[in-house]
């Protein structure tokens, strides 16, 4: 089975339409599958809904299919940092799932291991738990969560072999795991890709039979919140 892909766009290949679900890795900037996210936006597929733990900022990442308004719905757990992702939502131009950080990842962990729905505490008595089934345990009440089972998964890690096997890098590895497990077909960027038998079993984050396509690509190191001060006089 052929994995890996020469592009972004040949990777997605045949796998967009219209009204789409997509998983996307990342947190802010860390991890984001900039290259894939690109591909998206020059595809000019919309009406899409993607999960994802927020939207990055205005004019990267996520942010660019939020300026393009290819975007209709998002699934996350933080809006903070995007200007449009805010301006949208709060308009009504932009419909908004919020989620708990740990239920959004959970929905997706659950989805990827064939899991349609959970049971959690975490949202009982508020605006999270509206709408959703009950039920207690042990004398505890929990609310229903469901599995997030996405048309495709778009990720990005540091390394991977030939089959997919990958290896995410520190903090970059975030929400990408549980994100590329949910996707009926996941596609993976990485930054270097290695011949197979080449990276230790011990070290391997995601095992390569969850990912379907991978590309090797340059990608741009941005801080998002660049905080300095002053230097100190000698």
């Amino acid at each position: 089975m052929k994995k890996i892909y020469g592009s972004a766009g040949e990777a997605l290949d045949g796998l967009l339409f219209d009204g789409m679900l997509i998983a996307a890795g990342g947190f802010g900037l860390c991890g984001i599958p900039e290259l894939l996210i690109d591909a998206v936006v020059e595809s000019g597929v919309k009406d899409l809904t993607v999960a994802s733990n927020n939207a990055g900022v205005d004019g990267f990442g996520l942010g660019k299919l939020l300026e393009t308004r290819q975007i209709r719905k998002m699934m996350s757990s933080y809006v903070g940092e995007n200007a449009e992702f805010m301006r949208q939502y709060l308009s009504g131009e932009l419909e908004l799932e919020f989620n708990p950080q740990g239920t959004l990842a959970e929905r997706m962990r659950a989805a990827g291991h064939g899991i349609p729905g959970f049971y959690t505490k975490t949202g009982v008595g508020t605006q999270i738990a509206e709408g959703k089934e009950h039920k207690d345990f042990g004398g505890e009440t929990y609310i229903l969560e469901e599995g997030i089972f996405a048309d495709i998964s778009i990720v990005k890690a540091w390394k991977a072999d030939e089959t997919g096997n990958a290896i995410f890098r520190k903090t970059a590895r975030n929400f990408n795991p549980p994100a590329a497990m949910c996707g009926r077909v996941c596609i993976m960027e990485v930054e270097e890709i290695v011949p197979t038998g080449t990276l230790d079993p011990d070290c391997i984050h995601l095992p390569g039979i969850y990912v379907h396509r991978l590309i090797q690509g340059e990608h741009e190191k941005r801080i998002e919140q660049r905080t300095t001060r002053p230097r100190p006089a000698a």
